[in-house]
């Protein structure tokens, strides 16, 4: 299939989605802070977590299903694959990477795809709750 865009066209469209505050963040966000479970979103930690417990060194990430490579809905686009491949790889890569430095730092890392948030909010929450409980046991 042909995009319907000229390129200059795609490039705004794709420079205008949000890499933060997204609606799966959002949400996330906001039942945490309803639990009571307060938390930052600014850090300079390796891969920028979406959310931050800095004294429980617990660093949540939300990503997204197509710039994450997901493997339920990711679908590789049909216009200029090799620098979608090659972008999307990195970003996998990257994530990997920031995931061993964070371990490495005595960080806990919780990764929650954007599909899983927007499927079960309920069972996201929970696994946070769980990963917070287990590193105030052990400080």
């Amino acid at each position: 299939m042909v995009d319907v865009l000229s390129p200059e066209q795609r490039s705004y469209c794709m420079s205008q989605i949000k890499g933060a505050g997204t609606t799966p963040e959002l949400a996330l966000r906001r039942a945490l802070w309803h639990l009571g479970f307060r938390y930052r979103i600014k850090s300079k930690l390796p891969g920028k977590p979406d959310i931050v417990y800095p004294t429980l060194k617990v660093a949540i990430f939300v990503d997204g299903c197509f710039w994450h490579k997901c493997p339920k809905h990711y679908s590789p686009p049909k216009t200029r694959a090799k620098f979608w491949s090659d972008k999307i790889s990195k970003n996998v890569a990257r994530d990997k990477k920031n995931n061993v430095l964070l371990k490495k730092r005595g960080w806990t890392v919780v990764r929650f795809w954007e599909h899983e948030i927007r499927d079960s909010l309920e069972d996201c929450v929970v696994t946070v709750v769980r990963a917070l409980k287990s590193r105030q046991v052990k400080s």
